[in-house]
């Protein structure tokens, strides 16, 4: 398995862009799953998606959150780990768009927006990491 240094001093400059891009959607997904957990059956109307299905999504969040996390804070980053982590993110994408493609849960118009906005958030996130996973493999880390 390849990885990535961090503890090498000068390095860590070379991957910071990878390490926040992980951090980055560590955090959006553990606020979002709280969000879905907290406030899943007071969301179910205004976004059209069963509650079920919010909280389901929310835990599902949890772990996610914790497993990018763990993999972006780690010494040595695995790149592996990495391209599991941008391959997942690209699944949700398209996931996503496909469940309001489809209308699947028949969402509101909120519902549909917020979907979509969250898609382009991960889409972002898998980007930044894929560059910062190009950027540090240039830097010969």
């Amino acid at each position: 398995m390849t990885t990535i240094d961090m503890a090498a001093g000068t390095r860590a400059d070379r991957t910071g862009l990878l390490r926040f891009a992980l951090r980055l959607d560590a955090l959006a997904s553990g606020a979002s799953a709280v969000a879905l957990l907290a406030g899943g059956a007071v969301l179910d109307g205004p976004l059209g998606i069963p509650t079920s299905v919010l909280a389901l999504t929310g835990a599902a969040l949890v772990a996610w959150a914790a497993a990018v996390w763990y993999v972006g804070s780690r010494p040595r980053i695995s790149r592996t780990a990495v391209w599991a982590v941008i391959g997942f993110n690209i699944v949700w994408v398209l996931d996503s768009v496909a469940t309001a493609a489809a209308g699947w849960f028949s969402p509101t118009t909120l519902g549909t927006v917020l979907v979509l906005l969250q898609a382009g958030a991960v889409a972002v996130f898998a980007d930044l990491q894929f560059l910062g996973l190009r950027r540090s493999r240039a830097a010969g880390g």
